[in-house]
C-alpha cells in the first residue's frame, strides 16, 4: 500500500539531518525516491575538489535532478587529506579547465537556481565567469567572489529578480548593456562590495535600501570626496535608506563626526535609517555630546556600530558596555543594540525592556541586514 506523498515528505524531513539516512531511504521505493531527491539536492554545499566534479557532472547529464537544485555554494577549495604522500590540495590558482568546464555545465542545467554562492577569495582564479553564460536561472541571492568582467556584466544584466548581491570586485566598464540603466538589476535591495565605486553606480535608480560597503581612499581630503560621492548616489535610491556600514582603513573621531554630520544633514536621505556602523566614539566629553547630537537627527535608529579602541582603559567589561549603552541611550532612546568594537573584537549589547543585556555569543556580521 502507497503512503500519501505528505507522509513520505514528513518522514523525509524528521531525517533530514542525516545524509546518509536520506540515501538509505530513497531506494526504499519511488516515492521516497522523489521526496528524498528533493531534499538531498534542494540545497548544495560543494567543497571538496572530486566530490564538486562529481556533483556538478550529475547535475549537467540529468535535468531531473538539476531542476531540484534552489541553492548553490561552492568553495574553490579541497579537504585536506591524512595521508602525507598525497598531493598538496588544489588551491584556487591551480583549478584545472575540467573543474571550471564541469561547473559551468552543473550551472547551465540548475534552471530552477534561487540563491548561488561563489567562494573563490583565496587569491586565486577569479576571472572565471565565462561559467555564467549560457545560464537562464533567476537568481534571488547571488555572492559574487568573480572578478568584475564583460562576462559578468553581461550575465547581471539578465537578473531581473535579484535584490540581495556581493560583489569582491567592480571596475566600470563601457559595454553594452551598460549598467547605468534602470533595467541592469531593477529589484536590488541589498548590495555588499568592498569597492565604494560599485554602491555609487549601482545604487541610483533601484530600490537599494541596505549597503556595506568601504572607503577606497585613505587621505582625509580624499575621503572626503568619496563620502559625498557616495552620499549624492544614496539620495538617488529609489527606496530611503535603511542601513548602512561604511568600513574605513583607519577610524579616526574627526571624520566620523563630519560622516554623521553630512549624513544627518539631508533628512530624507536619514528619516528611515535602522543601522548605522562603524563610526569611533569619542573619547571627550564635548565631542561625545556632538556625536550624540548628530544621533538624535535619526529618529528610527536601532542598531549602531563604535569603535572604542582609543579608549584607555579599554571599555570592555560587561558594567563598561552596558553603562555606555544606558549613556548613548539617553540622547538616542529608539536605539535597542550596541556592537562594539575594540581592536579586533566585538561586544554586542542588547536591550531586554530597560536591561542592557551583554549577548556573548550575538552575531555582528549580519546585523546591518537584519535591523
Amino acid at each position: 500500500m502507497a503512503l500519501p506523498p505528505d507522509a513520505c515528505s514528513l518522514i523525509v524531513k524528521y531525517v533530514a539531518d542525516s545524509r546518509p539516512t536520506l540515501v538509505s531511504l530513497c531506494t526504499v521505493s519511488k516515492q521516497f525516491q522523489v521526496a528524498v531527491e528533493r531534499a538531498l539536492y534542494n540545497t548544495l554545499h560543494l567543497k571538496d575538489y572530486d566530490v564538486t566534479i562529481a556533483v556538478c557532472a550529475v547535475l549537467a547529464r540529468t535535468p531531473r535532478v538539476a531542476n531540484l537544485v534552489v541553492a548553490l555554494s561552492v568553495y574553490a577549495q579541497e579537504e585536506e587529506s591524512d595521508d602525507e604522500e598525497q598531493s598538496e590540495p588544489y588551491e584556487p590558482s591551480e583549478l584545472p579547465n575540467d573543474y571550471w568546464n564541469a561547473l559551468a555545465g552543473a550551472l547551465r542545467g540548475t534552471t530552477r537556481l534561487r540563491f548561488l554562492n561563489l567562494f573563490f577569495s583565496g587569491g586565486g582564479q577569479t576571472d572565471k565567469a565565462w561559467i555564467l553564460g549560457g545560464c537562464t536561472f533567476q537568481l534571488r541571492t547571488f555572492h559574487c567572489d568573480l572578478a568584475w568582467d564583460a562576462h559578468l556584466q553581461s550575465f547581471l544584466a539578465t537578473q531581473v529578480r535579484l535584490s540581495d548581491l556581493y560583489l569582491a570586485d567592480f571596475q566600470s566598464l563601457t559595454i553594452t548593456p551598460p549598467i547605468s540603466t534602470s533595467t541592469f538589476l531593477p529589484k536590488l535591495t541589498v548590495l555588499e562590495c568592498t569597492f565604494s565605486e560599485a554602491a555609487v553606480a549601482l545604487v541610483p535608480d533601484r530600490p537599494v535600501c541596505r549597503i556595506k560597503t568601504c572607503f577606497t581612499h585613505s587621505k582625509s581630503e580624499e575621503k572626503r570626496t568619496e563620502l559625498q560621492i557616495i552620499a549624492a548616489a544614496l539620495r538617488q535610491s529609489k527606496r530611503r535608506l535603511r542601513a548602512l556600514d561604511i568600513a574605513d582603513s583607519e577610524y579616526n573621531v574627526d571624520f566620523s563626526l563630519e560622516l554623521l554630520s553630512h549624513l544627518t544633514s539631508n533628512q530624507s536621505l536619514c528619516q528611515e535609517l535602522r543601522y548605522i556602523g562603524t563610526l569611533v566614539l569619542p573619547v571627550g566629553g564635548q565631542q561625545r555630546l556632538e556625536f550624540y547630537g548628530y544621533l538624535m537627527r535619526l529618529p528610527q535608529l536601532r542598531c549602531i556600530e563604535v569603535d572604542v579602541s582609543e579608549w584607555d582603559p579599554p571599555p570592555t567589561h560587561v558594567a563598561a558596555l552596558r553603562a555606555l549603552t544606558h549613556e548613548l541611550r539617553l540622547y538616542c532612546p529608539t536605539v535597542t543594540t550596541v556592537s562594539y568594537v575594540y581592536q579586533f573584537d566585538r561586544y554586542l549589547v542588547r536591550m531586554d525592556g530597560h536591561l542592557a543585556v551583554y549577548d556573548e555569543d550575538g552575531l555582528t556580521d549580519t546585523l546591518w541586514r537584519e535591523i
